[in-house]
């Protein structure tokens, strides 16, 4: 009883740490210090074991994964830094115009991500492009906030097929599967998500402009405007794109072969795709650094800077997400998650509708998407293919599952964008919660139905 006890309240820790804004690595120290001691675990076990080096472990998971956080943030910062990014934004705002804000937020942002471009630094380059455009269109701070989070940080992630996110790589690796797997019914679930969830941004922006709500300056928008690129000091738009095409058609052919009945045995190269999806992934997201390097001059004449803040992009957000797995790592220690776990598999569901409650939930424990993810893929996945879910089924179900609950209010990630943009939770976190929590929990919902009416 203590150590379930004990489990609730090392939750409820770690969710008001951090949301207090205490770092969230000491959040995690502080949390697993009251699980482990209320579960009656050795502390060497829980802070030398479990925590760093079990099958959940946070350095198990970077030693794993270092490699693709630092080739998307070293592509991410290169495409930054040469304006390239900037180029692509610009192109959507002449397109489309400021009346349509929120849809170029949503369109970048999510052109960016599928590319390759880790989220934070997407968040960085579309901040200071949005200032002008919320001024313009009188869009409220948290409402542009949430068309950030709409792009960046949902469909993108976990329903496109063929993106080298974190997530796709996670399931690919520990199912082997490919990142296309279930791309049918990620394509409808990216769909659900990005019409629905703008179909409620723009319904909210209609609203504030009738109650007299806008865009209010602040101090820091100033200051932060001043990153935003020119018309002038950009690369042309076909120019820009060419490092995304890179990226995804290295990622995109090997996938074509195969649906052509290219055999992998009769390829080297493709058996490693098929076997590697982590250094294939990074493989792209290498070679279209190295395209930006080629094609932007203003980037060689900085370049050891310009990688040197890339490795450092790299470092943050693997610690952080390194900590929260760290986290579930031990919580997958204790008996209560073991029964947790066993009323998940026994509840009386159809069996994806089971994958999709039990992804949800422990991506909603961790706040986290990839830690969710991986921990799930490590302790429940195995009795899901022993129950006879397809692999590619579940790798896909899997991942739009983890991008529910992930974005509760101690999520990294909404806590980052909230203090770029000078908000708080009270202020803007109900229109994050509906377009990155509710919207593709519906979502995900929707495709189950569908992949239970028509088996692929």
């Amino acid at each position: 009883m203590l150590g379930h006890f004990g489990l609730v309240v090392g939750l409820a820790l770690l969710i008001i740490l951090a949301l207090r804004g205490v770092n969230i690595v000491v959040a995690v120290l502080l949390s697993i210090l009251v699980i482990g001691v209320t579960n009656q675990m050795g502390m060497a076990e829980v802070f030398l074991q479990h925590f760093p080096f079990g099958p959940s472990g946070a350095f198990s998971f970077a030693g794993n994964f270092f490699l693709l956080f630092l080739c998307g943030a070293l592509f991410g910062r290169f495409m930054a830094t040469s304006q390239a990014a900037g180029s692509i934004a610009l192109a959507f705002i002449r397109r489309l115009g400021a009346n349509r804000a929120l849809w170029v937020a949503m369109l970048v942002c999510a052109l960016l991500t599928y590319g390759g471009v880790v989220v934070f630094v997407v968040i960085f380059t579309m901040y200071p492009l949005g200032i002008t455009l919320m001024r313009e269109a009188n869009i409220p701070r948290r409402i542009y906030a949430a068309a950030i989070a709409l792009g960046a940080g949902t469909f993108t992630m976990t329903a496109l097929p063929g993106t080298p996110s974190i997530h796709n790589v996670i399931a690919a690796r520990e199912l082997g599967t490919d990142l296309f797997a279930g791309g049918w019914l990620g394509v409808i679930a990216a769909l659900i998500m990005a019409v629905g969830g703008m179909w409620y941004l723009q319904r909210q922006w209609q609203r504030s402009l009738a109650s007299g709500e806008g865009y209010q300056a602040t101090p820091q928008d100033q200051e932060m405007q001043k990153l935003a690129a020119q018309s002038g000091a950009v690369p042309p738009i076909g120019k820009a794109l060419i490092p995304i095409a890179v990226v995804l058609a290295i990622i995109v052919v090997p996938r074509i072969m195969l649906l052509f009945g290219a055999e992998p045995a009769g390829s080297a190269w493709l058996g490693f795709y098929l076997a590697q999806p982590v250094l294939w992934a990074s493989f792209a997201l290498i070679l279209g650094s190295l395209a930006c390097i080629g094609l932007f001059p203003s980037l060689r004449q900085n370049f050891n800077r310009t990688l040197g803040q890339g490795a450092d992009d790299a470092v943050l957000p693997l610690i952080n997400t390194a900590a929260v797995i760290g986290f579930g790592g031990v919580v997958i220690q204790t008996t209560g998650f073991h029964q947790f776990a066993a009323w998940l598999l026994a509840l009386d569901m159809p069996a994806l509708l089971s994958v999709f409650v039990s992804a949800n939930l422990i991506s909603g424990v961790t706040a986290s998407a990839s830690g969710g993810l991986q921990i799930f893929m490590s302790s429940l996945a195995p009795a899901y293919l022993e129950a006879g879910v397809e692999p590619e089924l579940l790798h896909r179900i899997a991942n739009l599952a983890a991008g529910g609950l992930d974005s509760l209010p101690h999520s990294g990630a909404v806590i980052a964008l909230f203090t770029l943009m000078g908000l708080t939770h009270q202020e803007a976190y109900k229109d994050i919660f509906v377009v990155s929590v509710v919207v593709p929990l519906l979502a995900g919902l929707v495709v189950i139905g569908l992949a239970v009416m028509w088996p692929f």
